[in-house]
């Protein structure tokens, strides 16, 4: 997977589901993609947090790519909208130091920078699974798409890999079949809580899933999923 900016729980439940998750680094970044933003909730409405990132070659690898020097002055800003967004959940003091911690983590390489986060909220929620770097993997890194992820199966010595449900268009079953590996698709069951009275907005960042649920209840829901 990509490394995302505090992601959805799916995201999480994937992580907690396998022996060893991979994070890519040497993919390159999307300005589209979820790298550097996610969604929160903001009067009761979904709002945008974004890492502001130097501006630089569109073409760079996520591990090539730099948080814009004004990053501390936003840092602070974000850290207050998320403290007004969030000040009267259940669990806020809790949460709030975790996410503080993360951003306000001194690195302004962009993919050190999600890894602590991934690393901390990992370890807020007592998943164990090892966080293993793609780039430190030994493969031909210019393999693309599916043929890179049978390859890094193949040198980690994996039996099964399993992707987010997203993935059923882009990879075969029968491809990694023949490879000895079972491929399976994660795909997240209806998870539902309650956000401060409000209309539920599904598929916010975690943030907003630890903020309203306590943690033992947040690991009930790391298990809603089913596998196809």
């Amino acid at each position: 997977m990509q490394p995302y900016l505090f992601p959805y729980i799916g995201y999480f439940q994937l992580m907690n589901a396998v022996d060893e998750f991979v994070v890519y680094d040497n993919i390159e970044f999307s300005k589209k993609g979820w790298v550097n933003r996610n969604r929160i909730l903001v009067n009761g409405k979904d709002a945008y947090i974004t890492l502001p990132l130097k501006n630089d070659s569109d073409y760079l690898d996520i591990k090539d790519r730099y948080l814009a020097d004004n990053w501390p002055i936003e840092a602070k800003k974000m850290l207050n909208r998320i403290k007004e967004s969030y000040r009267k959940s259940p669990n806020f003091e809790e949460v709030y130091c975790v996410i503080e911690k993360c951003l306000l983590f001194e690195e302004n390489n962009l993919f050190n920078f999600i890894l602590n986060s991934l690393q901390a909220v990992k370890t807020y929620l007592s998943i164990s699974t090892p966080l293993i770097i793609s780039s430190g993997i030994a493969i031909d890194h210019t393999l693309k798409a599916q043929e890179k992820v049978i390859d890094i199966c193949k040198a980690r010595k994996a039996s099964v890999y399993i992707n987010p449900i997203g993935g059923v268009e882009l990879y075969s079953k029968d491809k990694f079949r023949e490879e000895n590996i079972e491929l399976s698709f994660l795909k997240a069951g209806n998870i539902t809580y309650t956000q401060s009275g409000n209309p539920f907005i599904p598929a916010l960042s975690v943030i907003d899933v630890m903020m309203f649920n306590k943690k033992e209840e947040v690991k009930v829901l790391l298990t809603e999923y089913e596998l196809k």
